[in-house]
């Protein structure tokens, strides 16, 4: 028994701010249904793929869920949502506000039908100045102060190398809707849920950034000292780098004796925290000049006897075989009769001990015909919905590695 078994989500986002969402109360154990349009997701075709319309970045985000397309042009399309709306406990999607009412799926309508619905629009905004505009992840970071805090850090107006704004964002939106489904236990009754990008980002990044600003007036500017310096990275060593983080009063006085360097710890730059945080650049400055002189086996024992938190490195291609994940069997691998062997993340938290299995991600359409006529949909109705059109065929797609991914999260 998962602990979303019973329950039925629709979603009709794409690309990875929806998707993820949805993948994360798949691996909980809802049933999630993936409503695409006769293209498909456009991950679909982002990244390398051994079948077209099943690439890596699709791969990523929509494992365990099944796969309706609908061409919500069409009339009996827009109907066989309806029906499949009233056997859903959550609908989701991430299409701008004004285009809803035309598709019979703006949260007043469905709601007043469904009241136990729970649905969850996934935005760039709420309803204010920046409503409705289209919102991708590179805009996101820019607006939310990321790419600021890398130019702070680095001296470079860059990116974080990562869809951070549309991966964190997933979590928010799982979680809100968990909490509305919960609500929902309690009263009965459904939730309009709101999950925007950009204020989900704010708030992300100001845990620890809005710093001084969190005083009116400001006791400082924002921003994190500890986290902004720029030495603030792995340590570098004789052969190599040391994740290496030295933080209580002890570590860095052990650290200090262990280089030759005991005076260290009685510089008032660096006697406590407060001190340490203030004078945070030169202190790893210091902290990266000692590496330096030993390989980095020698600060891994080192640390382990002066029990300081340290690690190696990990390069991304090495933590398909990092042995602890290997020991916490944390990879999946899933045999497809087309593809092979296919490599999943698996679902990080246990319930009474035991990690949710992961299944393959559907193949566009795979379950139209049997969700519909679940749904209560006639044959007629069914083979109406799917007989396309043509001007609805799909077109071609290059299905060679991507080296860039796009991110938006509207259609």
């Amino acid at each position: 028994m998962t602990p979303l078994q019973g329950l039925r989500v629709l979603d009709l986002s794409t690309v990875i701010f929806g998707p993820l969402a949805s993948q994360v109360l798949a691996d909980y154990g809802a049933e999630v249904i993936k409503v695409e349009g006769p293209e498909g997701d456009s991950t679909r075709h982002t990244g390398p793929a051994v079948e077209p319309g099943m690439a890596a970045v699709f791969l990523g985000a929509n494992r365990s869920k099944k796969s309706v397309v609908l061409d919500l042009k069409r009339p009996e399309a827009r109907e066989a949502l309806q029906a499949l709306v009233a056997t859903a406990d959550v609908f989701m999607h991430s299409m701008r506000p004004q285009k809803l009412a035309g598709l019979g799926i703006a949260p007043d309508e469905l709601r007043a039908r469904h009241p136990r619905l729970v649905y969850a629009s996934l935005l760039g905004f709420l309803p204010g100045p920046y409503a409705g505009r289209p919102a991708y992840d590179d805009v996101i970071q820019g607006m939310s102060g990321l790419a600021d805090l890398m130019e702070r850090q680095g001296g470079e107006m860059r990116y974080l190398p990562t869809i951070a704004a549309d991966k964190t964002c997933a979590h928010v939106a799982a979680h809100a809707i968990l909490a509305a489904l919960m609500q929902r236990e309690r009263t009965g009754q459904g939730a309009f849920v709101e999950i925007p990008m950009f204020e989900s980002m704010v708030g992300f990044n100001l845990v620890e950034h809005l710093y001084g600003q969190h005083f009116e007036p400001p006791l400082g500017p924002a921003g994190y000292p500890r986290v902004l310096a720029p030495w603030r990275r792995p340590c570098p060593t004789a052969d190599g780098f040391v994740a290496m983080m030295p933080y209580t009063d002890q570590h860095w006085q052990r650290f200090f004796a262990e280089v030759g360097a005991p005076e260290l710890a009685g510089d008032p730059r660096f006697i406590d925290i407060a001190a340490r945080t203030a004078h945070i650049a030169e202190l790893l400055e210091l902290a990266c000049g000692f590496t330096r002189r030993h390989d980095t086996a020698h600060w891994l024992a080192v640390c382990a006897r002066l029990e300081i938190p340290a690690a190696p490195v990990a390069r991304l291609d090495s933590l398909p075989q990092d042995p602890h994940l290997a020991q916490t069997r944390f990879f999946e691998q899933l045999e497809d009769e087309a593809m092979g062997t296919l490599r999943f993340p698996g679902v990080p938290v246990r319930f009474d001990g035991q990690r949710p299995a992961v299944a393959m991600p559907p193949r566009l359409g795979a379950h139209t015909r049997e969700l519909l006529a679940g749904a209560g949909c006639s044959p007629a109705q069914i083979d109406a919905v799917m007989t396309p059109q043509p001007s609805a065929a799909p077109r071609r797609h290059n299905n060679a590695a991507a080296t860039t991914t796009p991110t938006p999260t509207t259609p």
